[in-house]
């Protein structure tokens, strides 16, 4: 093992450098400490390392180690603080900073317009804060929502407005399980958002653009009329659209869940694969350059200059940005008649893009990306030794299989995690769906280069229209597929961990009949079935009152064990989105399936009974009607919805009130007077439109 390991760090020695940086990243991240730490620690490194190479020959010799633990240290700290250094808070001229309540802002539109249904959307730049002391520059992004008006048509990208109303800062559900989208949004420099009517904001005469952006946005809407004139079908050009440059605005939702639940969502975001096709083209069309001697040096100058106009083209993505990296790089390589070792080019492509963004760490693309390639590299070449096939076109054939599988490896544990189903389907979707989206990039491509003929592009285009509609149809078709998609899978991220080690541990040991790896294996393997099992044992056992927060919306699951009943408004269960992104996070968390009654759960009118509690539901519907007895009822939770016609204190005259619960459906003026009753009375309230769901645990 020590062999394979000293093997290891020889063929991919930026491996070394990329662990401890990676390992300040999430420390610096989690931690939270202040910048002075992390620049002690950078210093003693720094200090280590001088004492080291101050040492004579034969001591280095002895104390080599020394060198080996202030290199880490400086790599960890050096990664704390680049994380440190990119979190916008940490800015003096930061918008959270200097915004308050009744300031006018002036921004700059930083993407064209998004249309949605009722509204229309865009990321704004912070540009000055306008107050009673005047104008001050502030850094800043924010989401804009704006009312549909026919004044919007003049806005595009680098448009100039000023903000009159007070802006919002962004939250989370707070949803068990559900999407951090406050954490999403601030890892983008995304801090406030702002909904806009028509007169609460004014359009400023000018523009403030980057020229740069500016020619690519131009270049891609260009791009996006040319397949929208020539491709027939909005299913078919919404995807075109998408597999050529990663514009989504188009895209069928339906069609994109399609193409989740059967493992080649891929093929719809700009990934390695379309890189790779770009750079096969582009060295192709370039080719003749080589022959001359004076004049070769730009065969590599335009690839690596054409892959990354792509790259910018299509949004600059994570994965794509690795892509480009990587390609740069062999080129590089190649061009000076070095042999590069691929998998410390991805260690490479690694560093350089955590340090220009660190929070890409916690990007599923970005890690999803990383583990399809290292997992493609490693495996690719075991999986498709399986079988020796004479066939050339069989051949060929399995050997695109044997990379999908082989892809499937170390992404598994990933994709679980993230996205909690597994497809089954993948090796036949995949088996047509790869080199069909290939082909169709590649026309995609020739149709904008020979749009200037209209009949041959006409032609082209519906071509690429039905191979579109055939591919679209091959996966819709196997996504109906009864038992292919495994849904609902819940992985801790301890059991994701050791899965992943387990996988790759077992995959070693088959490959080189390592001993060490295969205990790893058992290892890693008992750990994941002894936390899942107690993860289930707990789920059965468990007793959990949750109040969500869906906007405008009353949503209670009780749960028991293995099963929930839902109380709440009835369009939640039949409106797929809602029920998706608000109540299965939390489902899937607590491995609980609905059902229409539990143990020990009763009800009377609007009272619930349930696991020793008694729940009082009060909306604008429901009037209140006290328990028959002498007593004053105890009420444990008193869950308020909507805009009921009482008063706390009536209710709490006649009702003796542990707990208040304003749900997503209370107007925020009418929690404000609640809130404040509760408070006046000494009864602990939960607004879980400002504190995210409320979890009552029974057990």
């Amino acid at each position: 093992m020590a062999r394979h390991g000293s093997y290891c760090w020889k063929q991919i020695p930026f491996l070394k450098l990329l662990i401890p940086f990676a390992g300040g990243i999430v420390t610096a991240w989690y931690l939270q400490s202040p910048l002075h730490v992390w620049r002690v620690l950078l210093l003693t490194g720094i200090t280590g390392l001088a004492v080291f190479f101050g040492m004579p020959l034969l001591t280095r010799f002895r104390f080599s180690f020394l060198s080996g633990l202030a290199s880490t240290l400086v790599l960890f700290s050096f990664g704390a603080m680049l994380t440190w250094q990119k979190d916008i808070r940490h800015r003096p001229d930061w918008l959270g900073n200097k915004y308050s309540s009744g300031d006018a802002l002036l921004i700059t539109l930083d993407e064209p317009l998004a249309e949605k249904s009722n509204s229309f959307k865009a990321i704004a730049n912070a540009l000055y804060l306008i107050n009673g002391n005047g104008a001050s520059p502030v850094n800043g992004r924010l989401i804009l929502y704006l009312k549909k008006d026919s004044s919007l048509e003049k806005l595009a990208y680098g448009s100039i407005l000023l903000l009159k109303k007070p802006l919002q800062e962004i939250k989370s559900t707070g949803n068990p399980g559900g999407f951090n989208f406050k954490q999403y949004s601030f890892f983008h420099g995304i801090t406030h958002q702002v909904y806009l009517q028509p007169g609460e904001f004014e359009i400023i005469p000018g523009k403030k653009e980057n020229w740069l952006k500016k020619h690519i946005l131009e270049s891609g809407r260009n791009i996006v009329n040319i397949l929208r004139r020539y491709i027939p079908g909005e299913k078919e050009a919404g995807l075109a659209e998408a597999l050529l440059i990663g514009y989504k605005d188009d895209l069928d939702p339906a069609l994109v869940q399609a193409y989740t639940n059967t493992g080649v969502v891929h093929i719809i975001a700009i990934s390695g694969l379309h890189l790779g096709l770009i750079y096969w083209l582009l060295l192709m069309l370039l080719k003749p350059l080589r022959r001359y001697r004076k004049i070769k040096w730009l065969q590599p100058l335009l690839v690596i200059a054409g892959l990354w106009a792509f790259s910018l083209l299509a949004g600059a993505q994570p994965s794509v940005l690795r892509s480009a990296l990587m390609f740069s790089c062999i080129v590089t390589g190649e061009f000076f008649s070095r042999k590069t070792s691929v998998l410390n080019t991805l260690a490479i492509s690694a560093f350089l893009l955590l340090c220009y963004n660190p929070y890409w760490l916690w990007d599923a693309g970005f890690q999803l990306s990383y583990a399809a390639v290292l997992s493609i590299l490693l495996f690719m070449r075991p999986v498709y030794n399986w079988f020796y096939i004479k066939n050339k076109l069989l051949d060929s054939f399995w050997k695109l299989n044997a990379v999908t599988l082989s892809a499937q490896v170390l992404t598994l544990p990933f994709s679980i995690y993230h996205f909690h189903q597994f497809p089954v389907s993948f090796i036949l979707t995949n088996f047509l769906a790869v080199p069909l989206s290939s082909a169709i990039l590649l026309a995609e491509i020739f149709l904008c280069l020979i749009s200037f003929f209209s009949w041959l592009a006409v032609l082209t285009g519906k071509i690429i229209s039905f191979l579109i509609w055939f591919m679209n149809t091959w996966v819709e078709q196997a996504g109906r597929i009864p038992f292919l998609l495994w849904e609902n899978l819940q992985l801790s991220i301890t059991q994701a961990i050791s899965l992943l080690l387990l996988v790759v541990a077992a995959s070693y040991w088959l490959m080189e009949k390592s001993k060490p790896a295969f205990f790893t294996a058992l290892a890693a393997l008992l750990l994941f079935t002894t936390e899942r099992t107690v993860s289930f044992v707990q789920a059965s056992r468990q007793q959990k009152i949750i109040v969500y927060n869906v906007p405008k919306k009353k949503a209670l699951d009780l749960i028991r064990g293995r099963h929930v009943v839902f109380t709440g408004d009835s369009d939640l269960r039949t409106n797929d989105f809602a029920r998706n992104f608000y109540l299965q996070p939390a489902r899937i968390r607590h491995r609980v399936c609905e059902t229409d009654q539990l143990d020990g759960l009763t009800r009377y009118e609007n009272y619930i009974r349930f696991g020793g509690r008694t729940i009082l539901l009060m909306d604008q519907s429901l009037s209140f009607r006290a328990l028959p007895g002498s007593r004053k009822p105890v009420i444990d939770l008193l869950v308020l919805s909507k805009n009921p016609a009482l008063h706390l204190t009536e209710l709490a005259a006649a009702l003796d009130i542990k707990q208040v619960v304003l749900d997503g459906s209370v107007p925020a003026w009418k929690a404000f007077y609640w809130k404040k009753d509760c408070d006046s009375l000494r009864i602990p309230w939960h607004d879980v439109s400002a504190k995210g769901a409320f979890v009552m645990t029974l057990n």
